[in-house]
């Protein structure tokens, strides 16, 4: 298969996508944890991931969040974003996702997962687009469909929306909006 077959069978899987599954550490962060001596724990999110989020799921593509950790920072953040299926502190993200499949009804082919780390790994090979982050580990990048050019934190997120929308066609629907 060459380059831009694959690249197009890619596009394809993302036509049909309803769902958009991300981690957190690593994917909507940078990966790096705070604390200060008290134990308070902070992040950092990137206002672009944030804003890409916003207009995916104005298009009608749902977005979910599965992590292994638990984190004040990140219920409030996707509070924000008005992100209804949080799961938060599932090492086994795969019990979270056959339970977010059944309250969704959408099928695991209609889903894409965002992820950096091996605890991606099972979920990755359950969806029908597996997406790594640039700067995601060697197995996970060698068995995703397809990697982004920014790292975890620093706007990936915001990479596969956009790319989720052009593949859809409602991209430009969104950029001529800003454009009136």
């Amino acid at each position: 298969m060459t380059k831009a077959e694959k690249m197009q069978a890619i596009v394809e899987k993302a036509k049909r996508l309803k769902l958009l599954i991300l981690d957190v550490d690593g994917v909507l962060t940078d990966g790096k944890l705070f604390f200060d001596n008290q134990g308070n724990e902070y992040k950092s999110f990137h206002a672009r991931d944030g804003h890409g989020i916003k207009l995916l799921r104005q298009t009608g593509v749902e977005v979910a969040v599965i992590s292994g950790r638990k984190s004040n920072s990140v219920a409030l953040r996707m509070k924000n974003l008005g992100i209804e299926y949080v799961y938060q502190g599932h090492e086994n993200k795969q019990a979270a996702f056959d339970e977010l499949i059944q309250k969704t009804g959408i099928t695991p082919e209609q889903a894409a997962h965002v992820g950096d780390d091996l605890l991606d790994l099972p979920l990755m090979m359950r969806v029908g687009l597996a997406i790594a982050v640039n700067d995601a580990n060697l197995a996970v990048k060698q068995r995703a469909h397809w990697c982004t050019d920014l790292p975890g934190g620093h706007g990936a997120v915001r990479e596969v929306c956009d790319f989720i929308m052009q593949a859809q066609g409602s991209f430009e629907d969104i950029v001529n909006f800003y454009l009136k």
